[in-house]
């Protein structure tokens, strides 16, 4: 059964709409109502209702007697860079970092207040530890959620009420996590004092969006005593700026071609 349908069988409104979408990402052109409703299978006259409401909405677009994807769905595409593409613009730099500094690497994005980490290269001479690809890290406690969440619109920072402790060096009380944040944004990079595992500290810096939003962050982490997190913050804050530079390149392609339509 298609994820269109309900468990009963009938299709959803929504399961439509998106059964009338997905035929624009498997086409290259303009379609009319007619070929949409031979694709989907769907009866004509809902297709004919259906797409007239995607033009009154900005997700689809006329083109004569045919209908093309609206700029609205480009908006939206850009504003929320895929994780796959932030992935893919950021590996190679990630893994010569990773090389250069031969300690624990990694690409994260924030997540309610958590830090979900897209990319993990461990070190064979670094700790091992709990993060991996796909895993979750308290932000607060974190260098990387520090490095993100520090350079969010401070109205859009919200502060859960009980932080989580882990050990006697997390900053647990609102006010003094704002205090943190704001140094984190001067200095453009934040930092692990022990405060998720004891024993290990980290350096994170900010990866900014072609729109000057925070997409994410990259950082890097060792023991104490065997990682300079100060020597290695000008290394971490370069590739950020590196990756972050590569994505505005990569939207300067596709903003003449938006201009076109």
């Amino acid at each position: 059964m298609s994820p269109a349908h309900r468990a009963t069988g009938e299709v959803t409104s929504v399961g439509r709409v998106a059964e009338i979408l997905k035929q624009f990402a498997r086409s290259r052109g303009a379609l009319s109502a007619a070929a949409l409703a031979q694709r989907t299978g769907l009866p004509k006259t809902t297709v004919y209702r259906t797409v007239r409401e995607l033009v009154r909405v900005g997700l689809l677009e006329r083109d004569g007697r045919d209908y093309r994807p609206g700029l609205l769905l480009f908006e939206i595409g850009e504003k929320l860079p895929q994780q796959r593409d932030l992935r893919e613009a950021s590996k190679r730099h990630l893994m010569t970092l990773h090389e250069a500094t031969r300690q624990n690497v990694g690409l994260a994005v924030l997540d309610g207040f958590d830090v979900v980490h897209l990319d993990v290269f461990r070190s064979v001479e670094g700790p091992r530890l709990p993060q991996h690809s796909g895993g979750r890290s308290p932000a607060h406690a974190s260098a990387s959620g520090k490095a993100i969440l520090a350079f969010m619109p401070p109205e859009s920072v919200v502060i859960p009420g009980d932080l989580p402790r882990f050990t006697p060096y997390t900053s647990v009380e609102s006010g003094e996590l704002r205090a943190e944040l704001r140094r984190v944004r001067r200095r453009g990079a934040a930092f692990d004092r022990q405060e998720a595992i004891e024993g290990i500290v980290g350096v994170a810096a900010p990866v900014i969006g072609p729109d000057e939003e925070v997409l994410a962050a990259v950082s890097m982490s060792g023991v104490v005593g065997r990682i300079d997190t100060a020597r290695m913050e000008t290394a971490v804050r370069t590739t950020a700026m590196t990756i972050s530079r590569d994505l505005e390149r990569a939207r300067s392609i596709v903003r003449p071609v938006l201009r076109r339509r």
